[in-house]
């Protein structure tokens, strides 16, 4: 039976905008868990965790992603400093099989719900794929090879082929215009486990080390199923509301687990069912208040940010033009983004010289006064958030995706 809680799309996206920091800065304590009373910004970490991950593959991105959502004053500097220094985060593999920044004392958490993901058939044919056997032996190789190590790439496969064989170090894995060691078609597994993450640069080198430090979060010890409710109840709670399918998409799982998930999650109350612009979808339980009017203002946000990745449905995030020109075959992400009242409605790009960066932003509605004076200041901290000083034009952008 659906249930008489009525949420319209401008009411979820409000309460999207102001649980993932778009609408302002991050409220101080651990935002994840609900409303903070009291002024400031959360820490980093805590941004994160309400994230449910910031997308890392380039860290430049992640760093903008989580300085627009704090307060003024937080730079790529506190962000490093907390994954390198504090270890409040860790560079690791998360949703996706995709790199990301996730909270250390969530890792566990984390952990639990990825490796609870159906593995589907391998895209490699037979002579090139890993068998169940193989793929355990080389993540607990990884693991052990990492334990109080930082390795490079090149090192790491030679441990990794000296604890099992040569057959892992063959290279037969397709990978932009290459061939890659057989062993990593496990890599982001390793990570999922907490085997493997990233450590920081040797010069221009990535390292890899085992994040012995993280999972301080006693979720970790939970039960499997229990892990999983959690890490939906959280998903739900920064992204909700959803359906099955969007958590799907979202974590690159098959709809059907997902379906199955949440049907158990409604049978122990753990999730409400509610309608949502007139078809079902699901919050947490109780977690049914909405602001009453739409996301306003102007924001600039990176490459694959959470909260355009995560957004659904998605032809409303992206309404009009924005669906064409914002998105690469439907993929979000691709493209840097511009906000206006919590929709996509440009792209940009910035390039970098030296200590400035010039910030072309493309809009694709026309901007009141307001929101030009609103984007100016949003282009002023991202040139803060990178260290460096922002000069804005407003004109087409040129690049294309990922660019």
């Amino acid at each position: 039976m659906t249930s008489t809680v009525r949420i319209t799309w401008d009411a979820a996206n409000a309460r999207r905008a102001e649980r993932q920091f778009p609408a302002g800065p991050a409220p101080a304590g651990n935002p994840a868990a609900g409303p903070v009373s009291g002024g400031g910004t959360g820490t980093v970490a805590d941004i994160v965790t309400a994230m449910r991950g910031a997308h890392a593959q380039v860290l430049s991105a992640a760093e903008v992603s989580i300085g627009m959502r704090a307060a003024g004053g937080v730079t790529r500097t506190d962000v490093r400093s907390a994954l390198w220094e504090e270890r409040s985060l860790v560079r690791t593999y998360g949703p996706r099989g995709t790199v990301h920044l996730l909270p250390a004392h969530e890792l566990p958490l984390w952990s639990a719900a990825l490796l609870a993901v159906p593995v589907g058939p391998s895209p490699f044919p037979p002579e090139v794929r890993l068998t169940g056997e193989q793929a355990e032996e080389v993540v607990a190789a990884i693991g052990d090879a990492l334990d109080g190590r930082c390795l490079t790439l090149d090192e790491l496969t030679g441990e990794v082929v000296a604890r099992t064989g040569p057959w892992a170090g063959d290279r037969v894995m397709p990978a932009f215009q290459d061939l890659w060691p057989r062993w990593r078609q496990v890599m982001h597994r390793a990570g999922w486990a907490g085997k493997l993450c990233f450590g920081p640069n040797r010069g221009r080198k990535a390292t890899y080390t085992r994040p012995a430090w993280a999972g301080a979060d006693s979720e970790g010890a939970r039960g499997a199923e229990d892990g999983l409710f959690t890490f939906v109840s959280r998903y739900l709670r920064a992204y909700g509301p959803a359906t099955p399918a969007h958590f799907a998409r979202w974590l690159a799982a098959p709809a059907g687990w997902a379906t199955v998930l949440f049907r158990e999650m409604a049978a122990a109350g753990a999730v409400e069912e509610v309608d949502f612009e007139g078809s079902p979808a699901w919050v947490t339980a109780g977690d049914t208040a909405f602001p009453e009017g739409p996301a306003r203002g102007v924001r600039l946000l990176p490459h694959f940010d959470a909260y355009v990745v995560a957004g659904q449905p998605r032809e409303r995030l992206f309404p009009g033009e924005a669906y064409r020109r914002a998105l690469a075959g439907g993929q979000a992400g691709n493209h840097p983004v511009l906000l206006v009242d919590g929709v996509v409605r440009g792209v940009w790009h910035q390039r970098r010289r030296g200590r400035r960066t010039t910030i072309t932003v493309e809009p694709l509605v026309r901007l009141t006064a307001r929101q030009r004076r609103q984007l100016g200041e949003q282009a002023e901290r991202v040139g803060e958030v990178l260290e460096a000083t922002a000069e804005l034009v407003l004109g087409k952008v040129t690049v294309g995706p990922h660019a």
